[in-house]
């Protein structure tokens, strides 16, 4: 038996009902977040809720419940369907009202819906590396916001998966910004190059962790936008999201990576990362 969040309940999944007027359903008009469990254990959620509301206050969302709050039913709803390895997602929308593009008033309160699934670690990637192509950025200009419109992403990582490919790299004319699903980083000359955490970009948590652990392995940081040709010159190109963790990218479009093997760097910003990754009150 498999359990969801609903509002404020852990509820069997069968008890979720969803409005045919709810604003995320119609408008995509509400905002998520998905945090990894590692044994069990919620990982950088502290991180991810802060930016959950971030996003919420962005849209002019209020959410119902305290930060604490969340982080509780997070957790029940973790334990409630027994996950050692795997992720939470969860959402929140406007509400349900009728069709109109105007907010509605304020007796229409916001759903808060989530779920948490098993999804093994892919550590076959993460020894291997994977390849990407180049994708036109066509999203909106608020890519800060972790929002449920997400058309353009899914566009975008389908031509990706139709190319044979793991990611789709975004690229706004020639600067390249940031994954369909992901950030991007490419390591140069023992410096890690990034897109600047703006309107541009989501900035990611594991992002934020992957920054800490360079700073940890004395990988300098340079924040700086990246075109095309340079991200293609680089010695070697990483993938990062909460489910990729840090994937070494070692093909973009035919063009080989750090002689189509994870680079040096990469492997020690996988060790770094690896020791944050929360062992388990059994480990």
């Amino acid at each position: 038996m498999s359990f969801s969040l609903w509002n404020d309940q852990i509820v069997k999944n069968e008890e979720v009902l969803v409005d045919k007027e709810d604003r995320g359903y119609q408008f995509g008009d509400g905002v998520y977040e998905v945090v990894k469990v590692y044994n069990g254990e919620l990982f950088t959620a502290t991180e991810h809720i802060n930016r959950f509301y971030d996003s919420a206050e962005k849209i002019r969302i209020t959410i119902p419940y305290t930060k604490d709050k969340l982080h509780q039913l997070l957790h029940q709803l973790v334990e409630a369907n027994n996950i050692d390895t795997g992720h939470v997602y969860f959402q929140i929308t406007r509400g349900a009202g009728p069709r109109n593009h105007i907010f509605p008033g304020d007796d229409v309160k916001p759903v808060l819906t989530g779920n948490a699934k098993e999804n093994p670690r892919p550590l076959d990637n993460f020894e291997k590396g994977v390849k990407a192509t180049f994708v036109e950025d066509i999203r909106w200009l608020r890519c800060d916001i972790k929002s449920l419109n997400l058309l353009g992403a899914v566009l975008a990582k389908q031509e990706a998966y139709e190319k044979g490919c793991y990611e789709a790299i975004l690229h706004r004319e020639e600067t390249v910004t940031e994954g369909s699903s992901s950030n991007i980083y490419g390591i140069k000359d023992g410096v890690l190059y990034t897109h600047p955490a703006n309107n541009l970009i989501l900035n990611g948590i594991t992002r934020q962790v992957i920054l800490k652990c360079a700073a940890e392995i004395g990988l300098p940081v340079n924040e700086q936008a990246m075109t095309k040709e340079q991200l293609l010159a680089m010695d070697e190109v990483i993938v990062s999201s909460t489910t990729s963790e840090i994937t070494p990218i070692i093909e973009i479009d035919g063009t080989v990576i750090s002689n189509g093997t994870p680079g040096e760097w990469t492997r020690k910003l996988q060790a770094q990362f690896e020791t944050k990754i929360p062992k388990g009150i059994n480990a």
